[in-house]
């Protein structure tokens, strides 16, 4: 199976590298400066599940890319998604299958629009990964690859996808229920983003200010959004969502926490404000939802006129 990794950064490059350790047919679609990085160090992950060191991995720029692939895993942000359909556009034929790993669902209509929903999977991973000075280092040992098809069925193709990723160190999950899953990890990416991102801190500091009602009143919402489409939270997820955002001294965050904080771009559109709209269309109130992605279209709105100079 000829697999194309978009993007080598902290997502893309730790589960294309674990699938190269695996010695599996693997390229990264990745722009020149990067190129130059991998070409001269290497691809390196630093992890407690075993260090990787690959010293030529294989790349390809967009415009040299002339051949079709079997499966493009798409491992960039919601905010790349334009510009990266735009370079790999090139590698999918009649029989790629696209596996996207973005937050959200409006990735699935701009695929589904683009190439036919024939070849867009649903999928998700759960991965702490940063990208350190072009080595990749995975900061626990959780690194799992969730996918499937859109429909429930399991395809030849979901199984020749899950038979190429057995033989890697990260876990493979081929799931039935692939959109309930993406739903479920919205709700709670976009809750603990919003507080963590409104709130500027971290989760048990939000406790610790008595300000745990304020993040539940807002999961509380976007469960409400997912339910109105069909999606509502099940039982171990709004438990775990729950318990995990209103710990006592966690110092848990969401990585958009950490993105805002260094002055870098975050995916406030993608995460929180595309649920918003989804609720507004169905008549849900989500006044904490709201005031949560104001925060980061404040942010965004400061970011932009800082970089103009005015």
């Amino acid at each position: 199976m000829r697999i194309l990794v978009v993007g080598a950064g902290a997502i893309g490059g730790y589960f294309g590298g674990r699938l190269l350790e695996a010695k599996q047919d693997v390229t990264f679609l990745v722009r020149p400066g990067r190129a130059a990085q991998l070409a001269s160090s290497g691809l390196e992950i630093q992890s407690r599940c075993g260090d990787v060191s690959i010293p030529h991995p294989p790349t390809v720029l967009a415009e040299d890319i002339h051949n079709y692939f079997d499966l493009i895993l798409l491992s960039c942000k919601a905010y790349d998604l334009d510009s990266a359909i735009v370079s790999f556009a090139p590698a999918v034929g009649p029989g790629t299958a696209i596996l996207p790993l973005l937050n959200g669902m409006r990735h699935l209509d701009v695929l589904d629009q683009r190439f036919g929903p024939e070849h867009v999977l649903g999928g998700l991973c759960a991965a702490s990964t940063v990208l350190d000075g072009g080595r990749i280092r995975h900061l626990n040992d959780v690194h799992i690859l969730t996918f499937g098809e859109r429909d429930g069925s399991r395809s030849s193709r979901a199984e020749a996808i899950a038979a190429a990723f057995s033989g890697s160190k990260f876990v493979t999950r081929l799931s039935e229920k692939i959109l309930q899953e993406m739903w479920e990890k919205w709700v709670f990416i976009a809750a603990c983003a919003g507080i963590t991102c409104l709130m500027r801190a971290c989760v048990g500091d939000i406790v610790a200010a008595g300000a745990a009602d304020v993040t539940s009143a807002l999961l509380d919402e976007c469960a409400a959004i997912a339910g109105s489409e069909g999606y509502p939270p099940r039982a171990k997820s709004a438990e775990f969502s729950r318990t995990t955002l209103t710990a006592p001294g966690s110092l848990f965050a969401a990585s958009m926490f950490r993105d805002l904080e260094s002055g870098a771009p975050i995916e406030a559109e993608q995460v929180l404000g595309d649920l918003l709209r989804r609720g507004a269309a169905k008549g849900i109130a989500s006044p904490v939802l709201r005031v949560a992605y104001a925060n980061l279209k404040s942010y965004e709105a400061r970011r932009a006129r800082e970089a103009s100079g005015k």
